[in-house]
This record gives C-alpha cells, structure tokens and sequence, in this order.
C-alpha cells in the first residue's frame, strides 16, 4: 500500500507543475525556446536534465509525455525543455553547424541553455544528463558526440547514430531542418570505426572522459527503423572501445532485451541498449531507469 500511495503523491505533484519559458535567455545561436522546471526543494548544486521533444512536439507537450516533473520534485533536480523553432516542431540534426561542436547550431543553443542553467539556478555542471524521443533522440546523440564536455550521460529513445541524418547543404535556419530519408530507413550502414570516427569528429582535439549512453528502441519501429538500434551500438562502443557484450532478455520487462557493454551493471555501465521487441515508434520513457543511469 505504501508503494500506491507514494505513486498517487508523484501523480497529484505532476497534476499541478507545469513549465515555465525562459525570457531572458539569448545566447542563442539558433533561436530555440527555452523552458525549465525549477523544484522549490533544489538540492544544491542541482543535477540538471534536459529533454529534447520529437517531432511535431513542443516542450510543453514532451514536458507531460516524458514524466520528470514528479521526480524533479521529489529528486531535485532541474529539467530543460528546449522547444524546436521549426514549423514541424523537429531540431536540426542534419546540418554541419548542429553537428559540430560550436558550430552555430541547435546543439550549440541546448549547451548553451546548460549554461545558463547553472548560472541562474545553481545547476551542477557535473551532473548534466541529457534525453529524447525520435529528433529528440537524435538530438541526444548529437549533443553527446559534439558536447561531451557538457553532458556524463544521455538517454536516447529510438534515434539513429551521431551524423547519420547529415544532408549536404543542410543549414541551421532552414524550416524544416534537413531529413534523410536513407538513414531514418535503416539503410545507412558503416563500421564500428567510422561511426566512431564521425564523432571524434564533431569535436577535434577532445581527450577529455566520454558521456555514458542508454539507447533504446523498438524493433517494429517504422519511422527511424530499428536497424539504427545496432548502427548506434556499433558507434558508441567504438568510442568507448568496448568489444565484449552481454545480452540479459526481459529486462527491464517482458519482451525487452538489455545489452551491456563491457564492465558494469545496467545503472554503471558505459553503454546499455534495449531492444523491445514489437515495439514501434517510439519506445516509451522510462523514468527510473533513466535516472538509475544518471545516479540521480
């Protein structure tokens, strides 16, 4: 009973938050909405989460769809809900300027709201985790890849790899944002070592620790189709440079297999995957385990 009635108090807490657009934010570059949900129970400094809507979302909508309000309150920590200037609500994950570490692009803004985050509201800069769901998603692993100095770990919920959705030409103001149609089918295959190498790319010169990755997705997926589940774990564990894996099935539930890499556990590892089986798009939010692999 205990259990119920702390779910029913998490639930009453979410019915009455809401987020809140940040006005005075300008760094740009892009021109990104940003909107926070700031706890009254902060702990000091404040992880900070941010999580980055799909397509044809907004940040209020992903900020109900997602479920982190309730447990910023009860855990205290800050979330982020960047909101696409785009017309069909998608983040630029296609263009040189996103892909590259300050490069001008809808990434570069999103670092720039962690920025700001922890100088306005006392966030943690070494606590930031980052989230999403389809661009979200794809978003997610962008800002890994050209941002690991910004984030320890994200969260992707069906993507595709970091520079699998680059299109030539593509620009950070184009309305919509550039698609391409051979990745988000599943077509776009490489190496371990070159989707590596893309992302050691993104941000020559950097030596520094990489983020830890979770990376989920549907095999019935039939937008950004399940094949780029295994293209995303081929790239990660490239950049980390782990070979050996471990598949546990029905984990975290029925009908869903968790893959580890290397050392660890599924809240310490370096990268964890879940293949759910019959799932499309896109897999739903899984609050605990995502805040189990933050350690938050």
């Amino acid at each position: 009973m205990k259990v119920f009635s702390t779910l029913a108090t998490l639930v009453a807490l979410g019915s009455c938050q809401s987020i809140t657009r940040v006005t005075d934010f300008t760094a740009g570059p892009t021109n990104l909405g940003m909107y926070v949900y700031v706890p009254p129970n902060l702990k000091t400094p404040a992880p900070i989460v941010v999580a980055v809507h799909h397509c044809q979302g907004s940040a209020q909508q992903y900020s109900g769809e997602s479920g982190y309000m309730p447990l910023a309150t009860s855990h205290g920590f800050i979330l982020i809900y960047p909101n696409s200037k785009s017309g069909g609500g998608c983040f630029d994950v296609a263009s040189d300027a996103t892909l590259k570490h300050n490069g001008g692009g809808d990434s570069q803004t999103i670092a720039n709201m962690v920025t700001y985050a922890v100088q306005k509201y006392g966030g943690d800069v070494n606590r930031t985790f980052v989230t999403g769901t389809s661009s979200g998603a794809m978003m997610t692993n962008v800002l890994v890849g050209a941002y690991p100095d910004v984030f320890k770990a994200g969260s992707v919920y069906s993507g595709v790899p970091d520079g699998c959705f680059y299109v030539a030409g593509s620009t950070a103001t184009q309305d919509p944002p550039g698609w391409n149609n051979q990745c988000a089918n599943g077509q776009s295959t490489k190496t371990a070592q070159q989707w590596g190498d893309l992302v050691r790319s993104y941000y020559t010169g950097y030596t520094g620790p990489r983020p830890r990755m979770q990376i989920w997705h549907g095999t019935a997926d039939a937008t950004l189709r399940y094949p780029n589940y295994a293209e995303t774990m081929k790239q990660w564990s490239n950049v980390f440079g782990l070979t050996t894996s471990k598949d546990t099935t029905n984990t975290p539930q029925s009908g869903y297999t968790m893959t580890i890499y290397g050392e660890g556990n599924a809240t310490t590892a370096q990268l964890v995957g879940y293949s759910a089986a019959n799932v499309g798009h896109t897999v739903p939010v899984h609050q605990a385990q995502d805040l189990a692999f933050f350690g938050i």
